[in-house]
């Protein structure tokens, strides 16, 4: 019954962020018809992958949203849907208007020269969140985020040390192709399993979504049963899907003897999986990277330039150490 309310409530606050962000587009829209017409406030135009992509990318939404909510700031969400194509249209978009900077979480880390170049002759200073992008530095001004293959390289660390002597039997479930946070996880986990001469049994992507990665692992499990002992997926809500697949076939997880897990990103409701012990190793991405854009553009109004590349401080919590206080702390 606990179960069902707290799915409930998820699907609610799901709801509630996809008419926030629907609303805040509206509005933006609205606004930018007198955007030049108007510079009574600094316009900031945020184009985001995929504004409820997961729990993750609906708490960095929030964390923007509330950031700018303040006076004399104006930003308007452009929500891509994981589309490459739209979002490069979006950020032209948010040039030909005149805002004043551009925030951009990137769908795809290629593509970008052409569109960040008109930005610059602009002089349209772009700000990188979350996501980096394969395209020269000077086309943008700062980024901020995490560093991805560190995380899975944290994630690696504890895998060599659960399968010291044995091998590892691995399922990889991998974010959306082309993503920094996919390229930077993956190239951890593939330079172990060279390293330590570990199997990949199968490699897939689940495109960060718990239903794809359920069916793809229940796949899997036809395939290869019992040969199974890791699986190593990319974020909380796919991780949650190879879990229920797992399960579903009568197949232990996490803990001392079961399938270990690994998992990416440290939502709330799943660090609390990692203190149940179903996920062993859960490693933190943090999403709240609004108020470090905001202080980003005071210090370019300030006519001061920011750190070029701003990676934060991130941890890992491993389920035989984790604390229900190290939970509650947590403000996501």
């Amino acid at each position: 019954m606990k179960k069902n309310t707290e799915r409930v409530l998820t699907v609610l606050l799901s709801l509630a962020l996809v008419s926030v962000v629907c609303f805040g587009v509206f509005l933006g829209y609205q606004r930018t018809k007198n955007i030049t017409r108007s510079r009574d406030f600094i316009t900031i135009g945020f184009a985001q992958c995929k504004a409820d992509e997961s729990d993750w990318r609906m708490a960095n939404t929030r964390s923007m949203l509330n950031s700018f909510n303040v006076p004399g700031y104006r930003l308007v969400l452009s929500d891509s849907n994981n589309d490459a194509a739209k979002q490069m249209a979006d950020v032209q978009g948010f040039i030909d208007q005149g805002f004043n900077y551009i925030i951009i979480a990137a769908v795809n880390m290629d593509g970008w020269d052409t569109v960040l170049r008109n930005a610059k002759n602009a002089k349209i200073p772009v700000i990188l969140v979350d996501r980096d992008i394969n395209t020269p530095q000077d086309l943008w001004t700062c980024w901020v985020g995490s560093d991805f293959k560190a995380e899975g390289e944290k994630a690696t660390a504890w895998m060599e040390k659960h399968f010291a002597g044995r091998t590892a039997n691995i399922l990889h479930l991998q974010g959306q192709l082309g993503a920094g946070a996919q390229v930077g996880r993956t190239s951890a986990l593939s330079e172990a399993v060279t390293k330590n001469r570990w199997t990949l049994l199968g490699q897939q992507t689940g495109n960060w979504s718990t239903v794809e990665a359920k069916n793809i692992t229940t796949s899997w499990i036809r395939q290869f049963g019992n040969l199974i002992n890791c699986v190593y997926a990319e974020n909380d809500n796919m991780a949650e899907g190879a879990i229920q697949a797992l399960k579903e076939a009568g197949i232990n997880v996490g803990g001392t003897n079961g399938v270990a897990i690994i998992s990416f990103d440290a939502n709330r409701p799943y660090l609390q999986m990692t203190l149940e012990g179903l996920i062993n190793v859960n490693v933190e991405c943090n999403p709240l990277h609004g108020p470090r854009a905001f202080e980003i553009i005071q210090i370019l109004q300030a006519g001061r330039q920011p750190q070029k590349i701003m990676a934060v401080e991130e941890e890992a919590f491993y389920w035989d150490t984790i604390t229900q206080e190290i939970i509650d702390a947590r403000q996501y």
